[in-house]
């Protein structure tokens, strides 16, 4: 199945994650966003793969490297999805093909269903299916219409924003532009749903990264299919519970807990005496010293969390540095979800603990305090024993 991966948006929502890189480079466990849905797509089936670039296209390139059967084109401007896949159409042969978002992860069992049943749709049931692309479908799963979101939805069914096209479909893709100024590949699919029998195919899995708390929940899936592997150096007296993964060239000292799920990237050390628990990825080069506690979060190439600091349920961008005794707070005193701000709205994580996210290069002073839902943007500094409640240099 030739498959066209939309890889060419920013990742505002994102943000500041992605002041310094596009979303699709974010990490996920081991590679990237876009690597995991290439990776994928090629085990679920996909023949050729068309990879929309734009906005630092060169990253997401240099991401992919030279995989086989990886073409790339350029959406010079991003006015939408329809218009990326029309960016990609000279790529495609006479025959069916497959739209994917590089920023969405898709178990590969359901890839395979989708591929197998085009032209389909992936879907998906939901709690709060206001806030998706509703579909309607008749009694026999074929999909009838898109509503997008409804304010009353008629069911639960939601678009997962995986899509099999009929060949024709290639010359559907000039389609009048939405009410946000965008070419909508919605639209196309409306047109496919008038002219053929478009299968709603059940997604068992899928996860939309699109806020920074939705990396945790995608490092939380990764992490989970790793099997235990000790490549590192580990001291003896160090204790690795459950699965976890040591790459060669990563350092465990003495007196490390480290309990499974977790991964430790090269060139990465932990400890003395450190505490790593609950789905933790500690990147290329990052280091955790002694005496500090990281749980369920997220250390991105070269971040530093220093001695005597607690991180919890927090994204920590590419070499921030936490000075020594550097705490989170990851809980709110009513028990409520944690609220971000994203795009200058607060938003709920839907987490209970959630802690913080740095931008890149972020510093904090020793004995910094950061309240839950803190956001401290690219470069941010703190000063020594501060109290942080509120964003900065976002």
């Amino acid at each position: 199945m030739q498959t066209v991966v939309l890889a060419a948006g920013e990742g505002t929502r994102m943000r500041p994650l992605t002041d310094r890189r596009p979303k699709p480079t974010l990490p996920v466990v081991d590679r990237t966003l876009v690597e995991h849905v290439v990776d994928t797509a090629t085990a679920a089936g996909a023949s050729l793969i068309v990879v929309v670039v734009g906005y630092a296209a060169d990253a997401v390139r240099g991401a992919l490297g030279d995989r086989e059967a990886v073409e790339f084109v350029t959406q010079d401007r991003q006015r939408g999805t329809a218009d990326a896949v029309r960016a990609a159409r000279g790529e495609l042969d006479d025959a069916p093909f497959a739209v994917l978002n590089g920023d969405v992860l898709y178990d590969r069992g359901s890839l395979a269903a989708l591929y197998d049943a085009g032209p389909a749709v992936g879907a998906c049931r939901v709690d709060d299916p206001e806030n998706y692309g509703v579909l309607e479908t008749d009694a026999d799963g074929h999909v009838r219409s898109v509503v997008e979101k409804p304010a009353t939805p008629a069911s639960t069914l939601v678009n997962a924003g995986a899509y099999v096209f009929p060949a024709a479909a290639r010359n559907w893709l000039d389609v009048g532009e939405s009410d946000r100024g965008e070419y909508e590949l919605t639209d196309v699919l409306e047109r496919a749903c008038d002219a053929a029998d478009v299968r709603a195919v059940a997604v068992d899995r899928w996860l939309d990264v699109g806020r920074p708390w939705d990396l945790l929940a995608a490092n939380e899936w990764k992490l989970g299919e790793m099997e235990r592997r000790i490549d590192g150096d580990v001291h003896p007296d160090a204790d690795l519970r459950g699965s976890v993964v040591v790459e060669a060239g990563a350092t465990v000292d003495a007196g490390v807990v480290i309990e499974g799920p977790a991964l430790v990237r090269a060139g990465a050390s932990v400890g003395p005496n450190a505490y790593v628990r609950g789905a933790t990825v500690v990147g290329e080069g990052a280091s955790v010293g002694h005496a500090v506690e990281v749980k369920n979060s997220v250390l991105m190439a070269g971040a530093t969390v220093g001695h005597l600091s607690y991180v919890g349920d927090s994204v920590l961008g590419r070499d921030v540095n936490f000075g020594a005794g550097t705490t989170v707070a990851n809980l709110r005193h009513d028990d409520a979800a944690v609220r971000v701000r994203v795009k200058g709205e607060s938003t709920s994580t839907g987490r209970r603990k959630f802690g913080v996210v740095c931008g890149d290069a972020v510093k904090t002073g020793i004995d910094t305090a950061l309240n839950a839902g803190v956001v401290l943007g690219a470069g941010a500094r703190t000063d020594p024993g501060e109290t942080v409640r509120r964003d900065r240099g976002r």
